[in-house]
């Protein structure tokens, strides 16, 4: 009996042992289905994300500021050594051999340019090689070198002046698969990922090779992660270093292999790559550090180049060139031996390439510094000229109006005319200030424009936020109203340059005076505006009525406010040198109002050009009113208060121009203009006190400084049908002979039987 129950027992213990094995298994099934479950939920989750972020991806790209093209032809006024200065601005490559784009190569009479391809605003133009003539001081011939054939004209790539960055302030330039060099995937492949092309995602032989090495060398000298994971880490993950992390970090490098093709892979990689910073601005892919480190576009740099930039992959900061160069060259050297133990560069190749310097460049020349003031302008107009929406597309090609050339020779005219300036009347350096425009009369294109004295600055853009008082500038408004009367008014009218006291709302009187204090009694209404006589200007002012004169104003495109005063008629009226330039313009186009413009073009990151706003070209001035004017500012500087550009400008006349002072000899400004180019230029003090200088010893110094480089062609006086030529006295000056006699236009039947001579 006693046995019996023990085997009862035993069989019962046993079931019960039967019973919890089952229920653990059972219990470790369904935790293993629920994890799975998450786990496999996670990694559709993991794989979703990865595909929308991918097949989505657009990186904000900055919109690119290009300089306009410099065009040269057969009898082209431009000396050799100004087309190699501009070659070498470019960053074009002094060579003995052409051997690709961006190179030049110097002989006696001739420069052969090896030139690059760009994508203009009317096409592609592709690289060529070509061969540029010269005859003295300008071009003879252009012409094709493989083939012979005469070239008639050719553009020379234009510079990239600055960009425009999006809100993070990323820097990328774009590079597709097919415009990778094979050196940069080469060295890629040695350096970064051996087996890319045959792993996927994950190179497990990577790893315990570089778990080998860096068990050998005592610390981490390699990584493992292929090229996807590096990818994956700078496009999902964060920079911690968790075994979570690593795990995603593999997960989703096999899903992206899965998903898209190596090319594809590649392509984004060489695009995403930290490679460094500029200030607060990261460099993003191979595209930008390129340009960052060697101001060279990808596809122009050799193995050395290609080496050191995959040298930064490990440690953009650690390997910079600039401050860190013999790290560099030591990481550099390491890329090209890794190469070249490979074979995917020869003996000869790799010992040249390791005998060359790291060839960097001091700063990137491509910095929004360079020009900021005229950056800003840009950024001004792309608000004015083109739809919102528009602009928020991505990598935007901007083709501005900005001549290189004109630029620099204006910003070395400010600073050096200022400089002497302060000397002459004794102020510490810095005191005057100056700010300039130069614009092309018949598009409205501005070629160059100046804020600050200083290039680098543009805290405070004079040229368009400067309103200062203009002076005499305002004063051809005035005799444009007169003459826009011609049976009341013309050139050889009599004014009265007397003694004028008037009244004012407040009580007080106004008696303004003449510049020297005395009076001229009457005098021809061309001789009150070449000499620029106050008293006989107030008076007409006064007789046409403010408010045509204010009417004028308007045509001829000033939009600020304009008191109903009577002190506007001598230039009491704030305005920037940019909106003077705009009056002028009008002027010196014949009376056409175009506003004035920046841009040429902008295409958007394929090339397609953007819509933009129609710009109105409207002709507010009668076509005679606007010739006389013209013609009367050429007697400004024939006999009036510009008469010193006839002295130092022989060459160039005529020109037209109007010399500009205010009170106290707190502002002074000259706007002139030739055959094709306008330019308006102000100096003075920010605080507003005097700087000594009337328009013609202050701002017209700098006028004719800057021209004596630019060299305008002479202004070209076109009468249209209604004018005719007349001979009467020449009352151009007080002491001319009244027996002397020349022409003097005038508006058909408008021209006086007999004038006395005063």
């Amino acid at each position: 009996m006693p046995k019996k129950r023990s085997t009862t027992s035993k069989r019962k213990t046993q079931r019960k042992k039967k019973t919890k094995g089952s229920s653990f298994k059972r219990w470790a099934l369904q935790i293993f289905v629920i994890l799975s479950c998450v786990f496999l939920s996670y990694c559709v989750w993991i794989d979703f994300e990865i595909r929308k972020e991918f097949d989505g991806k657009r990186w904000a790209i900055p919109a690119r500021v290009y300089s306009q093209p410099l065009e040269l032809y057969a009898g082209c006024r431009y000396e050799k050594k100004s087309v190699i200065e501009r070659l070498k601005k470019a960053t074009y490559k002094s060579v003995t051999t052409l051997t690709g784009p961006g190179q030049f190569h110097i002989s006696d009479s001739s420069i052969d340019i090896y030139s690059r391809q760009f994508h203009y605003w009317d096409g592609v133009e592709e690289a060529r090689k070509l061969r540029i003539k010269f005859n003295g001081k300008q071009i003879a011939a252009i012409s094709e070198i493989d083939s012979g054939q005469i070239v008639h004209i050719i553009r020379l790539t234009p510079m990239l002046i600055g960009k425009i960055f999006p809100l993070h302030d990323e820097d990328r330039v774009l590079i597709t698969y097919d415009d990778i060099p094979e050196s940069l995937i080469k060295a890629l492949i040695a350096v970064e990922d051996r087996h890319f092309f045959e792993h996927f995602g994950l190179d497990p032989l990577g790893i315990l090779r570089s778990a080998f090495i860096n068990l050998m060398a005592g610390k981490v000298e390699q990584g493992g992660s292929t090229l996807t994971q590096q990818l994956i880490k700078n496009m999902f993950l964060t920079r911690e270093r968790t075994f979570t992390r690593k795990i995603n970090e593999m997960l989703m490098a096999m899903m992206l292999e899965y998903h898209y093709s190596k090319e594809n892979i590649l392509s984004a990689y060489v695009n995403e790559v930290y490679l460094g910073q500029n200030g607060l601005r990261s460099i993003h892919g191979f595209g930008t550090a390129a340009e960052f480190y060697f101001s060279k576009p990808l596809s122009e740099l050799n193995n050395a180049e290609i080496s050191l930039l995959v040298g930064l992959v490990k440690g953009a900061s650690y390997y910079n060139p600039r401050k860190n160069p013999e790290r560099a060259l030591e990481r550099r050297d390491l890329v090209l031996k890794l190469m070249h133990e490979q074979g995917f560069i020869g003996a000869e190749e790799y010992k040249f390439a390791r005998s060359t310097a790291l060839g960097v460049i001091a700063k990137p020349r491509w910095n929004t510094a360079k020009y900021p003031a005229y950056i800003d302008l840009v950024r001004r107009h792309l608000k004015r000229d083109y739809r919102i929406e528009d602009l928020r597309n991505e990598g935007l090609h901007i083709h501005t109006t900005l001549d290189v050339d004109n630029q620099e020779i204006a910003q070395n005219s400010i600073k050096t005319s200022l400089s002497m300036l302060e000397k002459e009347r004794g102020f510490k350096s810095g005191t005057l200030q100056g700010a300039l425009v130069i614009a092309e009369q018949h598009s409205g294109e501005v070629i160059a424009l100046i804020g600050d004295r200083n290039k680098d600055k543009n805290a405070f853009n004079r040229a368009l936020d400067a309103k200062r008082s203009i002076g005499s500038l305002v004063k051809p408004a005035i005799y444009m109203t007169a003459l826009n009367m011609p049976k009341k008014y013309h050139v050889l009218s009599a004014l009265d340059d007397s003694k004028l006291v008037l009244g004012q709302a407040n009580g007080k009187r106004w008696a303004p005076t003449n510049y020297d204090n005395k009076t001229h009694g009457n005098v021809p209404l061309i001789r009150s505006i070449a000499k620029s006589y106050n008293l006989s200007t107030v008076r007409l002012g006064m007789e046409l009525g403010l408010e045509n004169v204010i009417q004028t104003l308007k045509n001829l495109g000033v939009t600020s406010a304009i008191p109903r005063l009577p002190s506007i008629l001598l230039g009491a009226l704030n305005l920037s040198p940019y909106e003077v330039t705009q009056m002028y313009q009008a002027i010196a186009s014949g009376g056409l109002q175009i506003p004035l413009k920046s841009i040429r073009a902008v295409l958007d990151n394929k090339g397609q050009p953007l819509r933009r706003y129609d710009l109105a070209v409207r002709e507010y001035v009668k076509p005679e009113t606007a010739f006389l004017t013209q013609y009367l500012l050429t007697e400004v500087v024939q006999n009036g208060t510009a008469k010193r550009l006839t002295r130092e400008l022989p060459s160039l006349m005529p020109l037209a121009g109007k010399t500009g002072t205010t009170n106290a000899l707190r502002d002074s400004w000259f706007a002139g203009f030739g055959d094709r180019l306008l330019s308006v230029v102000w100096v003075g003090r920010d605080n507003n006190e005097p700087a000594k200088l009337t328009g013609s010893t202050g701002a017209m110094q700098i006028w004719i400084d800057m021209m004596k480089k630019i060299k305008p062609e002479p202004i070209v006086l076109i009468e249209p049908e209604e004018i005719e030529w007349r001979n009467y006295p020449d009352m151009s000056n007080p002491v001319s002979s009244c027996s002397q006699t020349r022409p003097y236009p005038f508006v058909k039947g408008t021209a006086p039987g007999y004038i006395n001579c005063y």
